[in-house]
């Protein structure tokens, strides 16, 4: 049971979903020993009681990681973490470089992976990664999240945070134009775009708010469809004949042709622009909270729709935009690192209810999705039960194979999605992009 302090502590902190994709500070520079002078990663001890952890965050991946430490030590009080946090950027690159020397020397105990990354890690260091299948119940968690560490029938990750979509929405904005948030609900994007022209006109406000350089919306539509923008392979280029990827492109641009879209040029440009009362809708990851409720003006004037669908038969309302899984290294022990993870993140109920009331991390753990937590009803977001909603969700988002090139394809669709909205032909920027992906293999 959930205390009322705890209660208490959830009403004031739960709300904080803090980005599991942060960033932290140090950096990725070294020889690959991991104890080089002025190098921020240590590798494994020597001491057969501790494990050392990549990761990022230090207000959300470290917090949970020190959680499920003072858990674990409550039947093993000699153990201890070793929480090495540095960027994300800086784990990818100290990760490859560590890898890719071949030497086992350095690397940690266990390591937090971008689910969008682990493919390629995967792919190109077989056997550096410990398959856990056979280690705790891989039916408990989203198959979508067990599916990004899934290789070759193997399943090398123990998934955290779910990056469950929802659409963030000015609830006084729009009954001011004469809705509810039920009108967002099992809706397309069409329908979505009809009604924020509507809303537009009669408020001024904008619709919605976007860099022109983040695709991040066309994963979150390409994923509800469940494809991605490479073939089954995770390698071929997916973008001629990819249906969905034409239709969000047609989509953003009818955004921005309407004039109904804000555009941004960074971050803190689009924490402003919903902070500041300059946007009606926020469809996004579930992270996005933590910058949301900072605005404490704006208290029970939001509320949280599904996402929108495609129009076409395979595409549902929910859908994902980032989260990460926990991979353990195959080194020459590795039974401590196992139990550790399989005893909190793969398998503790209560684990989960801790870190939603104090981080508010959504995990794709589903048989805590039933528990009291998951039923506080939000006074920010009108009373809703947000938890509940984003953990039903989380269990409809479709199975893609995010392949080894989802950054590198990016890149090239960003400056293709400028192109478009330039005046472009959409046939030949699709067709250009192809070619461009194709060359670059």
């Amino acid at each position: 049971m959930i205390s009322k302090r705890n209660f208490l502590a959830l009403g004031a902190s739960a709300l904080l979903l803090l980005a599991a994709c942060g960033n932290g500070g140090g950096n990725g520079n070294g020889n690959g020993d991991g104890n080089a002078d002025g190098d921020d990663f240590e590798g494994a001890s020597d001491d057969p009681q501790e494990l050392t952890v990549w990761t990022w965050d230090p207000n959300f991946n470290v917090v949970a990681l020190e959680m499920a430490e003072e858990i674990y030590q409550e039947e093993n009080p000699d153990f201890s973490l070793n929480i090495v946090e540095n960027s994300q950027e800086d784990v990818v690159q100290r990760l490859n470089t560590s890898l890719s020397s071949g030497v086992e020397t350095g690397l940690p105990n266990i390591v937090f992976i971008e689910d969008y990354r682990a493919p390629s890690f995967l792919n190109s260091y077989e056997g550096s990664f410990l398959p856990l299948q056979d280690h705790f119940n891989v039916d408990d968690f989203a198959e979508y999240k067990i599916a990004a560490g899934t290789h070759d029938g193997n399943v090398y990750n123990i998934p955290f945070d779910s990056g469950v979509t929802g659409n963030y929405v000015r609830t006084d904005y729009l009954e001011e134009a004469g809705y509810t948030l039920e009108d967002l609900e099992d809706i397309t994007w069409d329908e979505y775009i009809d009604i924020g022209i509507d809303v537009y006109e009669q408020t001024g406000i904008s619709w919605i708010t976007n860099d022109h350089s983040d695709l991040g919306i066309m994963r979150i539509m390409l994923q509800s469809a469940g494809v991605w923008w490479t073939e089954e392979d995770g390698v071929t280029p997916y973008i001629v004949d990819n249906e969905p990827l034409r239709k969000s492109f047609e989509y953003y641009k009818e955004m921005f042709d309407a004039g109904i879209m804000n555009v941004h040029n960074e971050w803190d440009q689009f924490i402003q622009a919903f902070n500041n009362g300059d946007v009606v809708t926020v469809p996004t990851g579930n992270w996005i909270s933590a910058s949301i409720t900072q605005e404490e003006s704006q208290s029970g004037n939001w509320g949280i729709a599904p996402i929108p669908r495609m129009d076409i038969e395979e595409s549902v309302n929910a859908s994902n935009l980032g989260g990460s899984s926990i991979y353990v290294m195959n080194l020459d022990d590795n039974d401590l690192a196992i139990d550790f993870l399989v005893s909190t993140f793969g398998s503790d109920v209560q684990f989960y209810q801790d870190i939603l009331v104090e981080i508010g991390a959504v995990g794709a753990f589903e048989p805590a999705a039933a528990g009291e937590a998951y039923e506080y009803e939000s006074e920010f977001y009108g009373g809703q039960q947000i938890y509940q909603d984003l953990a039903e969700w989380t269990q409809e988002i479709p199975e893609v194979d995010f392949g080894q090139r989802t950054y590198e394809i990016q890149d090239i669709l960003s400056v293709a999605l400028q192109d478009y909205i330039g005046g472009a032909d959409l046939d030949d920027v699709l067709e250009n992009a192809q070619q461009q992906a194709e060359s670059s293999m």
